[in-house]
C-alpha cells in the first residue's frame, strides 16, 4: 500500500524550500504514517522534528484533517516575524496597545480557534513568548496585548523545529517546561536518505506533476538514474528531488531520463558523496560495497599536523596562560565574526553553520556590533539575501502560502 500526501497548488509555492509532496512507500514510512494517524484522533500537543524539507507541514495538514476538526488549518512560521512584532501577531491586540494600533485585531491563536494551529520554527520564539506560548496551552486561553480579559479557545497546536529543542534547553536557549509540553506526542521525520524506498516513488509523483506543466509525452525513469536516486544522499531532502526531477524531464531525451540527465548540486562536504553515487551507477551498473575506500597513496603529513580544532584549543590555552583580560567576550566576538563573514554576511547560513536559530543569531550579532539596534526596533526581519537563501516568501508576511 502506498499513500501520498501534497500541498494545496499556490502562485506561490514555487519559491517556497518546503516539501510540497510526501510518499509513504517504505514499510517504515507506513508505520511512521500510521503512528501519526492515531495521534491525530486526541487533542494532544504534537511536536514534529525533522530537516528542512522533509515534509513537517504536509503531516501537520494530515493530522488536521485526520482529527476530523471543523475549524480552520493555520501555518504560521515563527522565524519570519521580528521579536517586536510576533508577540502581537500570535495573541493578537487591543487598539492602543502600542504605537500604530489604530484598531483591535485578532492574533493567529484566534484565527485557529476550533481548529489546527501550526506553529513553524517553534525554536526561533524568543524565550519572553515561550512564557507566555506556556500559559496559553495550560489555560486554554488567549489574552490579547493591551488587554486583561482572557478569551477561550479550542485549537489544536502542532509545533515544528528543524534543530534538536533537547539541546537547546540544555544551552539555555529553549524552555524546559514548554519543551516537555509541546513534546506530548512528538512525530520525528526522517530525511528522504533514511527512506530509500520511498525516493523513487516521490520521483515518479513529481515527474507526473511536471509532465502535466511541460506539456509532454510519457517519460521513463532508467535502471540507472533510479539506482543514482538512491545512493544519492539529499542533503536538500524532498524539495531537492523535485527540483532534480524537473531539470530531468527539460534535458531529458527520447522519453528516458538516464542518470546524466540528474543534476545534483550538493553543499559543501556532499561533492564525494555526490561523485560515489554516480560512480556506483556507472558501467555495467554493478554496485560495489559502500564501505569500500578509494585506493589512495598515505600521507603522512596528515597524522602529523594538529586539527584545527586542536590547534584552536592550543591557542586558547596560551591566551589563559598569558592571562588574557574578558577571555570570552573576545573569543565569542571572533566566532561570530568569523562565521558572519563566511556565510557571507547572510544570517540563514551563519545561524545554520554555528547551529542556533537565527533569532538567536541577531543577539549575537547586535552584540558584537554587526547588527545595529535599530534595526530590531523597525521591525525589519530579514535582509534580501536572507529572503533569497531561504527560497521562501517575503519575511514580513509569517502566514505561509497555502
Amino acid at each position: 500500500m502506498e499513500r501520498l500526501l501534497t500541498l494545496p497548488e499556490s502562485p506561490a509555492s514555487a519559491l517556497s524550500i518546503r516539501a510540497k509532496a510526501l510518499v509513504f512507500h517504505d514499510p517504515n514510512s507506513l508505520q511512521l504514517l500510521a503512528h501519526i494517524e492515531r495521534i491525530a484522533l486526541s487533542d494532544a500537543t504534537v511536536l514534529v522534528t525533522g530537516e528542512t524539507g522533509t515534509g513537517k507541514e504536509l503531516v501537520a495538514r494530515h493530522l488536521h484533517a485526520v482529527s476530523g476538526r471543523r475549524g480552520p488549518f493555520v501555518p504560521v512560521n515563527c522565524g519570519a516575524f521580528s521579536e517586536s512584532l510576533i508577540d502581537a501577531e500570535l495573541f493578537g491586540h487591543e487598539s492602543g496597545a502600542f504605537t500604530g494600533a489604530s484598531q483591535a485585531r485578532a492574533g493567529w491563536f484566534e484565527a485557529a480557534n476550533g481548529g489546527t494551529l501550526f506553529l513553524d520554527e517553534i525554536g526561533d520564539l524568543p524565550l519572553a513568548l515561550q512564557v507566555k506560548l506556556l500559559r496559553v496551552l495550560q489555560e486554554r486561553q488567549v489574552v490579547r496585548l493591551g488587554s486583561r480579559k482572557g478569551i477561550p479557545l479550542d485549537v489544536c497546536l502542532v509545533a515544528a523545529t528543524n534543530i534538536d529543542l533537547a539541546r537547546a534547553v540544555e544551552a539555555q536557549h529553549f524552555r524546559a517546561d514548554l519543551f516537555y509540553r509541546l513534546s506530548v506526542a512528538s512525530v520525528r521525520l526522517p530525511p528522504l536518505r533514511e527512506r530509500p524506498g520511498d525516493i523513487v516513488p516521490l520521483a515518479r509523483h513529481f515527474m507526473a506533476v511536471y509532465r502535466g506543466r511541460l506539456q509532454i509525452d510519457e517519460v521513463a525513469l532508467s535502471d540507472d538514474a533510479q539506482a543514482l536516486l538512491r545512493t544519492y544522499s539529499w542533503p536538500g531532502n524532498i524539495r531537492e528531488l523535485e527540483n532534480a526531477i524537473h531539470y530531468a524531464l527539460i534535458v531529458c531525451r527520447d522519453g528516458v531520463i538516464r542518470a546524466e540527465d540528474v543534476r545534483l548540486v550538493p553543499l559543501a562536504g556532499q561533492a564525494n558523496a555526490n561523485e560515489s553515487a554516480r560512480l556506483v551507477v556507472g558501467g555495467v551498473g554493478a554496485m560495489p560495497p559502500a564501505t569500500a575506500p578509494a585506493p589512495s597513496m598515505p600521507d603522512a603529513s596528515a597524522d602529523e599536523s594538529p586539527s584545527a580544532l586542536a590547534r584552536l584549543q592550543d591557542a586558547l590555552s596560551a591566551l589563559l596562560q598569558q592571562g588574557e583580560a574578558e577571555l570570552f567576550q573576545k573569543v565569542e566576538s571572533a566566532l561570530v565574526h568569523a562565521a558572519y563573514a563566511h556565510a557571507g554576511q547572510n544570517q540563514v547560513r551563519a545561524a545554520r553553520v554555528l547551529g542556533i536559530t537565527r533569532n538567536m543569531l541577531r543577539t549575537q550579532l547586535k552584540r558584537h556590533g554587526l547588527l545595529a539596534a535599530a534595526d530590531e526596533g523597525e521591525g525589519r526581519s530579514s535582509s534580501a539575501s536572507d529572503e533569497a537563501e531561504t527560497g521562501d516568501a517575503p519575511l514580513g508576511s509569517a502566514l505561509l502560502p497555502l
